[in-house]
This record gives structure tokens, C-alpha cells and sequence, in this order.
């Protein structure tokens, strides 16, 4: 039905029809990005680390963002969103991130994951307050998939603090720049 009709994902494509497109438009785009330049990011620190005995916990962080990118790929499809441009930028900026900190060893590495993994926590919880303004039962699947992936970062946020993040050097430094640039790409990425 016209104006209220319920978003489905079981089909290859969602209805239209009484969806906020600029925000599912916006929303998709970045989750899509984050998640492009999260791949990135492990990719860069299994490059340098691995093959040590950090290298299994990357690995399977990376599996999980590996399953959040194939997720909104479809979803890219399913609401006929467009990527974002800056996905050749964020295919090397978040390579060189990753094994930029995993050069200052496994710390590094897990004071990155999380910073990276706080900002991108805080963003899905506001997405999800956004969705639940919006509609909650108009946007169930999509806010069901968004609190998923929410609670598996903030799993590799506690994950990167039980591996001595916090005790890199100059950690709050590490921390704050990371997250500065996490908020730049969050905001480019939803417009551009």
C-alpha cells in the first residue's frame, strides 16, 4: 500500500514506498563506507601482525566486518543505493591505518580497534535513535541488522581493550586523532 508500506528484505529490491529515502540513502552510504574502510583497516594490521599470536583475534574481527560489508552490499542493492565516491580513498586510507598501527605492534593495533570501534558504536546508536524517530516497525529489518553489527563492534571494542590497548604509548593522542578522523569520514561519507 501506498505511503505505508512495509520494507521487506527477503527480495533483491524494497519497496519504495513511504520510506524517508534521504535518510535510508544516507545511512546505507556511510554503514556501507564504514564498513569498506573496517575491511581495510584489518587487512592492514594482518599484513603486519598476522602471522604473531595477535594475527587469529584480527582474523576473526575481520570475518565479522567481512559479513557487515556483504550485508549493506546487499542492502546498497535492495534500497538502490549509490557508494559513496570516497571509497577509493577509504580503500587506502583505512589499509594504511591498520598496518600504520599494527607497526607499533599488537597494542597499537588494538588501541586503533578501539577507537575505531568506539566512534563506530556511538554512530549505529544514533542511526538507531534516527530509525526509531522515524518509524520503528517501518524500518524493523534495517534497525535489526544495524543493532547487530553494533553490539559485534562493541564486542571488538572490549576485545582491543582486554588486549592492552590502553597501554600503548600515547594512547589518548592515538585515540582522539583516530576517532577525529573517523567523525571526518562519517561526515563525508554520508554526503558525498
Amino acid at each position: 500500500p501506498a505511503g505505508g508500506a512495509s520494507l521487506r528484505l527477503c527480495g533483491t529490491r524494497v519497496a519504495q514506498e513511504g520510506i524517508n529515502k534521504p535518510v535510508i540513502d544516507r545511512i546505507i552510504r556511510v554503514d556501507h563506507a564504514g564498513e569498506y574502510g573496517a575491511n581495510r583497516i584489518y587487512a592492514g594490521q594482518m599484513a603486519v601482525l598476522g602471522r604473531s599470536s595477535v594475527g587469529p583475534v584480527i582474523q576473526q574481527m575481520w570475518n565479522q566486518e567481512k559479513d557487515h560489508l556483504k550485508k549493506f552490499n546487499e542492502l546498497m542493492v535492495a534500497y538502490r543505493v549509490r557508494p559513496t565516491v570516497l571509497l577509493p580513498f577509504w580503500d587506502v586510507a583505512g589499509f594504511v591505518l591498520g598496518a600504520g598501527s599494527a607497526l607499533l605492534g599488537r597494542k597499537g593495533a588494538m588501541a586503533c580497534t578501539v577507537a575505531v570501534e568506539e566512534s563506530i558504536s556511538e554512530h549505529y546508536n544514533n542511526q538507531i535513535r534516527t530509525l526509531i524517530e522515524e518509524d520503528p516497525e517501518k524500518y524493523k529489518e534495517l534497525l535489526q541488522v544495524i543493532k547487530q553489527f553494533r553490539d559485534e563492534e562493541q564486542e571488538h571494542h572490549d576485545i582491543g581493550l582486554e588486549h592492552d590497548a590502553e597501554a600503548t604509548p600515547a594512547y589518548s593522542v592515538l585515540k582522539t586523532a583516530i576517532q577525529l578522523g573517523c567523525k571526518a569520514a562519517i561526515f563525508l561519507s554520508e554526503r558525498i
